[in-house]
């Protein structure tokens, strides 16, 4: 099966549930496409380094996410993003796309064309980091000859980059579902202790973001005012966008089966959620696939579904 991730911040950690939950239940998964923090989790996994990933960022606090960020002075963006690119070349080891287990595609955006850009080749995390590129957040990345930014302001849910893929399932995952009644927290199924070298490493990858400066902005303050401040309406107004994005792209390329996450399940930055999200995405999982193959639901005994699985 060909797994498509979509765009949506934090929410984003609802992929990790995801995969889990196809790994467990048989699904192959063959190749991988993604948009900034799809193309992230998504490039993770072809590592074969996911569980380090969910590990360190399950371990994560308020403060450690803010010590992550790298404050620029220019006026592209707020953050350099190099901090949190560092860390994760460090906890995951950087190597080329091409030499992956697995097809990968990292979506993103060129700045002065408006073009979408696959990045399919060259070192993985230089993908990734101008995947991620959001606007007004992060700066935008220098790669090669252009100039780019995140994938989702193109493609939040880059389907097409798998239609030539020679498998017969499309799983896409959208992270701008229907908003519902925030869900309650649920608890992600521990897969053992971790052995101790790595949960050292783990222990010593956080205590280092202590030796950071601290990040002193307005988001860190206790609010002044109830209403929206200029960095969540830009968030609002880039969801809105990539809804619209995402039905047009749905009418011309439809995946087979759709996971779907509620777009208020939790914040743009929220990262430590780690734990809930990726439950939330395993939950989701389920549900949704189960729904799949059983008869009358819209995918009754179909034979792609069957086919895609050990």
């Amino acid at each position: 099966m060909s797994l498509v991730l979509g765009s949506g911040g934090a929410r984003g950690l609802a992929h990790i549930g995801v995969i889990r939950w196809l790994n467990e239940n048989g699904y192959r998964i063959r190749s991988v496409s993604g948009s900034s923090i799809g193309a992230l989790i998504g490039g993770i996994y072809a590592t074969r380094k996911l569980e380090v990933y969910e590990e360190w960022v399950s371990a994560l606090e308020r403060t450690h996410v803010l010590r992550l960020l790298d404050p620029t002075f220019g006026r592209s963006g707020l953050f350099k993003g190099e901090r949190i690119m560092g860390v994760l070349r460090e906890l995951i080891g950087d190597c080329a796309i091409e030499e992956l287990p697995m097809p990968f595609t990292a979506v993103a955006t060129d700045l002065d064309s408006g073009e979408e850009v696959w990045l399919r080749d060259g070192k993985l995390f230089d993908a990734i980091r101008a995947s991620i590129a959001t606007p007004l957040l992060f700066t935008p990345f220098k790669h090669g000859s252009r100039t780019l930014l995140d994938g989702a302001l193109v493609n939040p849910v880059p389907i097409t980059p798998t239609l030539d893929d020679a498998t017969e399932l499309t799983i896409a995952v959208d992270l701008n579902g229907p908003a519902q009644p925030r869900p309650t927290a649920l608890k992600r199924p521990s897969y053992g202790k971790t052995p101790g070298g790595r949960r050292q490493r783990m222990q010593d990858v956080i205590a280092s973001l202590q030796e950071l400066p601290a990040v002193r902005s307005r988001s860190a303050r206790p609010a002044q005012s109830t209403g929206p401040g200029f960095i969540d309406i830009a968030m609002l107004s880039m969801q809105l966008m990539q809804d619209t994005i995402t039905r047009l792209g749905r009418q011309a390329n439809l995946p087979d089966v759709t996971i779907e996450i509620p777009r208020n399940a939790c914040g743009f930055h929220e990262f430590w959620r780690a734990e809930e999200l990726i439950a939330l995405g395993r939950e989701r999982a389920a549900r949704t696939l189960s729904r799949a193959e059983t008869p009358h639901a819209g995918c009754a005994g179909d034979p792609q579904i069957a086919g895609e699985r050990r």
